[in-house]
């Protein structure tokens, strides 16, 4: 089976570079690839349309690099959705709307081999990654053990519980979400504001404290060194519509200025 790299790096303690798309379309995939940059490209299927054909091409388009996949899922329904796109070839799995310990449980057992050892409920599926030979083998079960779990943290019972979150067997990263944190919290829109960016610095001093890493979403390179001198060392570099829209409305408007000039 194709070795897992988000999950080598982490266990090698080292940093890691990602960043976020809308498209399903696999020539973005490739796009990226060719910069021979980023350890991994993020499919952000929470938001983005998409069918199970188009997460099968997505991998494949992945697959021509050196690098990893990892879908966001909905958080219903989490386990068919994180499942499938296992079988695609994505080997790693960032899970919203998590709000309790249950829920983090849950989400792990997901995507875990349904064996006595490791309690999880992902049985046998002929899909995409277990063509030619390799199911229901020893592999495909290491396969499973070495899928990456990544909890949104962005909620707000989820903050009240953060230390029994963190505290779940087979978390191996959580992502900040202040956007649904401030909506959940009665403050919609206050995303940046000093108290919400004063949970953001708990939520990663504690999880640094249990061991788990913290990633960081960043829209520029300049916004990374506040992270940076926070310890952390994952990071995930915007998002295509981002990075279109910018774009396009900083050029649009210094043409637009020269063109009625």
């Amino acid at each position: 089976m194709r070795p897992n790299k988000l999950r080598n790096l982490l266990r090698e303690d080292k940093p890691t570079l990602s960043t976020r798309i809308h498209s399903s379309w696999p020539s973005i995939v490739e796009v990226i690839g060719h910069t021979g940059l980023f350890d991994y490209v993020e499919f952000v299927g929470e938001y983005a349309p998409y069918d199970l054909y188009a997460l099968d091409n997505l991998c494949r388009a992945v697959e021509l690099f050196d690098m990893g996949a990892m879908i966001k899922v909905d958080q219903q329904p989490r386990a068919f959705l994180a499942q499938r796109a296992i079988g695609a070839g994505f080997q790693s799995v960032l899970f919203a709307d998590a709000r309790t310990p249950k829920d983090v449980q849950e989400c792990v057992r997901s995507v875990r081999p349904d064996t006595p050892g490791d309690g999880g409920i992902h049985g046998f599926g002929w899909r995409r990654f277990t063509y030619w030979g390799t199911g229901a083998s020893p592999e495909y079960a290491q396969a499973l053990r070495d899928v990456v779990v990544a909890i949104m943290i962005e909620k707000g019972p989820a903050v009240e519980r953060l230390e029994e979150i963190l505290a779940v067997p087979g978390i191996d990263m959580v992502q900040w979400g202040p956007a649904d944190y401030s909506l959940s919290v009665g403050r919609p829109g206050q995303r940046n504001s000093p108290e919400i960016r004063a949970v953001e610095r708990r939520v990663i001093e504690a999880a640094q404290r249990a061991g788990v890493p913290p990633r960081a979403e960043i829209d520029s390179v300049d916004q990374a060194k506040y992270y940076l001198d926070l310890g952390v060392r994952h990071f995930s570099l915007s998002t295509d519509i981002s990075i279109l829209f910018n774009w396009w409305t900083n050029n649009g408007q210094e043409l637009r200025r020269a063109l009625e000039s």
